[in-house]
């Protein structure tokens, strides 16, 4: 199992800034990619960037350029830098990670930190 814990969330002015962080524990050999989601009220929960074992990065489009992905290894820390940010960006954002043990996939969620964008 993998245990996530997130932080970084909170209320911030449209054109702010802020950083998400993940702390992974636990089975992390098994992690295979890490990344992170969001769910607005109302709306189904979207991909917002994540990272392979590999390195490989995918962004969705409505953050590229703005929002950046990064990990420390070191720390088991996913990191989300969240710059330009529009009202709706708003929603709460999720900590995940896929691993695949013997063909099964496993997925890990964090419990959730709320980001509102708002004057």
């Amino acid at each position: 199992q993998v245990q996530l814990v997130e932080s970084g969330g909170g209320l911030v002015q449209p054109g702010g800034s802020l950083r998400l962080s993940c702390a992974a524990s636990g089975s992390i050999f098994s992690i295979n990619v890490i990344g992170w989601y969001r769910q607005a009220a109302g709306k189904q929960r979207e991909l917002v960037a994540d990272i392979t074992s590999g390195g490989t990065i995918k962004y969705a489009d409505s953050v590229k350029g703005r929002f950046t992905i990064s990990r420390d290894n070191a720390k088991n820390t996913v990191y989300l830098q969240m710059n330009s940010l529009k009202p709706e960006d708003t929603a709460v954002y999720y900590c995940n990670t896929v691993s695949h043990i013997l063909g099964l996939r496993y997925d890990y969620w964090g419990q959730g930190t709320q980001v509102t964008v708002s004057s």
